[in-house]
């Protein structure tokens, strides 16, 4: 049985991450050195592309590129615990948590700016002055 190989394009239309960014994910070693063809073509592989797509998920879930490193090296190591893992991804969900409330105040004090337009002119608009710090 023959395995899948794939060009930079194919790979980036196939995961859909932008050529550049799987050549950055190569250089920053979340990506392992693809091996050239024979005119010179980076040639990837299904352990590539099933690579990228964790990436891709794994950035999609808000983890930073040095997580991902961890949870990559976490994965690369199948017969231990899944601890690591776990308390990762338990830290991952404490940050969206916390930027959640952040956002719920956000929006709080946004509704809170916009019921005290009054539709004048700028000259008289409490939201720039609220803004501005001059109330």
């Amino acid at each position: 049985m023959s395995k899948k190989s794939y060009t930079v394009g194919q790979l980036a239309q196939d995961t859909d991450i932008k050529p550049v960014t799987i050549r950055y994910y190569e250089k920053i070693g979340l990506l392992p050195e693809a091996s050239r063809s024979a005119s010179g073509y980076r040639i990837y592989s299904t352990a590539d592309h099933s690579r990228l797509v964790f990436i891709r998920r794994s950035r999609s879930l808000g983890f930073s590129l040095d997580d991902i490193r961890e949870l990559l090296s976490l994965a690369d190591r199948q017969q231990e615990s899944c601890a690591g893992v776990d308390a990762k991804v338990d830290q991952q969900l404490e940050q969206v948590r916390s930027r959640l409330k952040d956002l719920r105040a956000m929006e709080q004090e946004l509704e809170r700016l916009s019921k005290c337009c009054e539709g004048g002119v700028i000259m008289d608009c409490r939201i720039i002055e609220t803004l501005s710090g001059e109330t």
